[in-house]
């Protein structure tokens, strides 16, 4: 950006696009890259719909086991920041972290429908939610942002490395035969091979469970 630089509000103060920047470079350092916890009972899914200067997000949180519904929350918010790429988790965490503070059952660790440490400067929408709540989050994007890798093969469970340059920020995982793969990715406190798994287990089309329900409940299109 050139010239005079406008600020937008933030968790109530004011950013602008070179600090924004600077600030998902702080975070990054804040990275867990690990699970410390006992094994998860439960799951969420998390996902946001955005029209009309608004932007609603949605968790659902399941059993993990039987993939039961067993709470779903709903906030909205307004748009402050704008759409600028690499930076879409500022307009989504506002409504994200209120739809969080709804929860009567926090769930073990949340699928947000995005990225995690699969971004350039390693700070998706789903690492940003993990940081700012310090819960194991996993990023589950259906579109590539960065990095290079093989095709899967057409077979449930087939995956291959997302990597960028030497850095292996993810996996390619294809939960559905005969349906685009998924890119998973660490969000926070969590390991790869693990939140890989988790995507798997709680899929049954191409979307894990959890962030499908997320994605309807929120009127995403």
């Amino acid at each position: 950006m050139s010239g005079a630089r406008p600020a937008w509000p933030y968790r109530g103060g004011e950013l602008d696009y070179p600090g924004a920047v600077r600030l998902q470079e702080q975070l990054a350092g804040r990275v867990v890259k690990s699970w410390t916890g006992p094994a998860p009972r439960t799951v969420g899914g998390a996902d946001i719909a955005v029209g009309s200067g608004r932007a609603r997000a949605a968790i659902v949180v399941q059993d993990l086991g039987s993939l039961e519904t067993l709470e779903v929350v709903v906030a909205e918010r307004p748009l402050d920041w704008p759409y600028l790429p690499g930076l879409l988790a500022f307009r989504e965490i506002p409504a994200l972290l209120a739809a969080f503070e709804k929860l009567r059952e926090v769930p073990d660790v949340l699928l947000v429908d995005g990225h995690g440490v699969a971004h350039p400067r390693r700070m998706g929408v789903a690492t940003h939610l993990g940081v700012e709540l310090g819960r194991p989050t996993v990023g589950v994007a259906k579109k590539r942002l960065v990095g290079t890798s093989r095709e899967p093969r057409d077979v449930r469970g087939g995956r291959a490395v997302l990597r960028d340059g030497r850095e292996t920020i993810g996996t390619v995982l294809r939960t559905r035969v005969g349906v685009k793969p998924v890119f998973v990715s660490v969000g926070h406190r969590i390991d790869l091979p693990r939140a890989v798994r988790l995507a798997l287990r709680c899929s049954r089309y191409r979307l894990p469970e959890p962030i499908r329900a997320a994605h309807r409940a929120c009127g995403s299109r």
